[in-house]
């Protein structure tokens, strides 16, 4: 589940005049805030622009907020027959397309169907558990989980094999949403923007200065300040995601307990892995892979990244001590150098 506010936007002002400008436009969105800079001519006023962007993420969220009793994930949840079909928007079909693939790349350590256990482990509610859940409940609960059970038919159907099934997307509805503002102003004819939405990012273009977009990934501790930087990164033309445990976990009988939870054997991980970055062409598949990548721990989300063309990561451990380890990818070095990644073969 990709965590939000876990990145730090460095803006560095340009020295001299220039005929050109930065626009900030920010908002509210998917429980979350979006903050989106875009370079435009000295005259440009924003208003008009600020109000496409706000009905674009209104109308995602209507299709993929649980929060919201009419959106079209909550009445797929709801259908109370197996196999009985639904017909959904582009939106929600281009969400379940990516999510098909991560699922399948992370051999299902993203899950869109995990809620209902994160939801019993006490996360997602005002009210933290006084127990750790028994074994028994966490199997009666792992019956009614699996990705696999949902099947895409054409046009735009979709329909799930288990009627107790729960989908939800927060962990990469955002990562769409940050992409679907990038093609908005694409479509505007912006070439020169930044796109911020709850953490999750795009970077189009170079900034007023014309230096390529400073990125500072958050330091992977509680104790940390929001703002606190572990490691800045420069990017062109690419997605950032980050998924982190620090900040939503809960401490019981002594033990601390993470968020993040692993699909196969229904408990939080406990791989050491406090936070996973990762760039990409696009938000979407970025989002997904750091939830991912967060279950699957270092080596196997190594390994799954150094296969992938135009992926990178950078995955943080905390040992019993409490001290940090890096552990990046190949390309990964020529992101914080300011130098494109080269492309891997497969």
């Amino acid at each position: 589940m990709g965590a939000g506010c876990l990145f730090t936007l460095l803006l560095l002002a340009s020295a001299g005049c220039s005929r050109s400008k930065e626009v900030l436009i920010s908002g509210a969105t998917m429980g979350t805030d979006y903050h989106i800079k875009v370079v435009t001519g000295p005259f440009y006023r924003p208003a008009v622009l600020g109000e496409r962007i706000a009905a674009r993420l209104a109308q995602i969220n209507r299709s993929m907020s649980t929060y919201m009793a009419q959106s079209e994930i909550s009445r797929f949840n709801n259908l109370a027959k197996a196999s009985a079909k639904m017909r959904i928007s582009d939106d929600f079909w281009n969400v379940l397309q990516v999510a098909h693939r991560v699922y399948g790349l992370t051999g299902g350590a993203w899950d869109g169907t995990v809620y209902p256990l994160v939801r019993l482990w006490g996360f997602g509610s005002s009210q933290p558990i006084a127990h750790i859940p028994r074994p028994e409940q966490i199997r009666r609960v792992l019956r009614h989980i699996g990705f696999r059970h949902i099947r895409l038919l054409p046009n735009n159907r979709i329909e799930k094999s288990d009627p107790a099934l729960k989908l939800d997307l927060a962990s990469i509805a955002k990562g769409y949403g940050v992409d679907q503002i990038a093609l908005l102003l694409r479509q505007e004819r912006f070439q020169n923007f930044l796109v911020e939405i709850g953490g999750e990012v795009f970077a189009a273009g170079l900034r007023r200065d014309g230096q390529t977009w400073k990125v500072g990934i958050n330091r992977p501790q509680a104790s940390a300040a929001f703002n606190a930087v572990y490691q800045e990164i420069s990017l062109h033309d690419m997605a950032l995601a980050t998924s982190g445990d620090y900040r939503n976990f809960f401490e019981l009988a002594g033990k601390r307990y993470s968020h993040v939870i692993d699909p196969h054997s229904g408990r939080p991980v406990t791989n050491h892995v406090v936070s996973v970055s990762v760039v990409a062409p696009d938000c979407t598949l970025a989002d997904g892979l750091a939830t991912g990548i967060m279950v699957m721990g270092t080596q196997s989300g190594l390994r799954l990244v150094n296969r992938l063309d135009g992926v990178e990561c950078l995955i943080i451990e905390k040992d019993p001590h409490g001290q940090l380890t890096r552990h990046a990818s190949r390309g990964f070095e020529q992101l914080e150098s300011g130098i494109p990644g080269p492309q891997k073969t497969k």
